[in-house]
């Protein structure tokens, strides 16, 4: 890529905000095809590198193009923090989000930005078309998790697991991204009265590397759609839920201690006794545990945006560009 001098961009038309790990092979394909994307718009391209152990900062600092920013944070957050980072740093008035595998297409990033501005839309997300990932480990689980989202969160978005979105800025920063809610941006959206649009979107192959997928991110969306739920139903009156369901096994656990009471004055032989308990206890303790989980979750959001607290730390910000001038 040529060597230009540093351009600083105060309000951008476009951020694009990328986050990587351990992806050195495709950091620089990558910025040149956003380059190539995104030419003859005002843009700046913000790569955070979360954690990273391998080259990619080394292959990032290397690049001279005058739209580039990099943040690096001080250790592996996961995706969520890391995208939360590249959106407090964006300076945009649209913020798009893609990965940095190569497999979203910055050519569709235009566009997306075309629909947001035109008809006045907060969030415009990507519908992959035509998948370049495996069906036993990537679509089918793809497939099944965005229909129990569907149902779950009632936002009728087809591919949650789409990082390709463009949103209008003051949306973006005010969305409070933790855990591992970047699934859920959409939903999240939804929530502050956002208007979405789904668009369909290019999907490519994998560039180099290795995928961080794996089938126990599965079991995190599930766990995680607990808290989609709770949100959306309970987020501001949580005692009708916890207090519904204690009443509700007061109820039951009364129940059966008054069962097996009559049973006893009656003189009937009580069989099974000890599974009967034993299964009251196991009902109790999973909504217990269940309670726990989703309180604990929502006094995290609450220790971070009441103190106004980042779930990530960042090391350094470089502006490759800068040091030619």
């Amino acid at each position: 890529m040529e060597e230009s001098a540093y351009v600083d961009h105060t309000e951008p038309d476009i951020s694009v905000v990328v986050c990587v790990y351990n992806e050195e092979e495709n950091v620089q394909p990558l910025m040149k095809r956003i380059d190539e994307a995104l030419h003859g718009w005002d843009y700046e391209v913000v790569f955070v590198d979360d954690g990273s152990t391998d080259a990619t900062l080394r292959r990032l600092r290397q690049l001279r193009s005058p739209n580039l920013r990099i943040i690096q944070l001080k250790r592996n957050y996961g995706q969520s923090a890391a995208l939360a980072a590249g959106i407090e740093a964006a300076r945009g008035k649209y913020i798009a989000t893609m990965d940095g595998d190569g497999q979203n297409d910055p050519a569709d990033i235009p566009f997306m930005v075309s629909v947001a501005h035109d008809e006045g839309i907060d969030l415009v997300a990507g519908i992959r078309q035509k998948r370049q990932d495996g069906w036993l480990l990537r679509k089918l689980p793809s497939k099944i998790a965005n229909r129990l989202i569907r149902r779950v969160s009632g936002v009728n978005h087809p591919d949650f697991g789409c990082t390709l979105k463009v949103f209008e800025r003051d949306l973006a920063k005010s969305l409070g991204i933790y855990g591992e809610m970047h699934r859920f941006i959409p939903i999240l959206a939804n929530l502050e009265g956002a208007s979405i649009r789904s668009v369909p979107v290019r999907h490519h192959a994998r560039m180099a590397g290795k995928s961080k997928y794996g089938i126990n991110r599965t079991l995190r969306v599930m766990s995680d759609l607990l808290l989609v739920w709770f949100m959306r139903h309970y987020h501001t009156r949580p005692m009708q839920l916890f207090g519904g369901w204690g009443i509700l096994s007061l109820l039951f656990g009364g129940g059966i201690e008054s069962f097996l009471l009559v049973q006893k004055l009656a003189g009937i032989a009580i069989g099974g006794k000890p599974l009967v308990i034993a299964g009251a206890i196991l009902i109790l303790a999973g909504l217990q545990l269940i309670s726990l989980g989703l309180l604990a979750e929502m006094q995290l959001r609450t220790y971070y945006e009441s103190q106004n607290r980042k779930p990530y730390a960042v090391r350094k910000e470089y502006a490759p560009a800068a040091e030619l001038v």
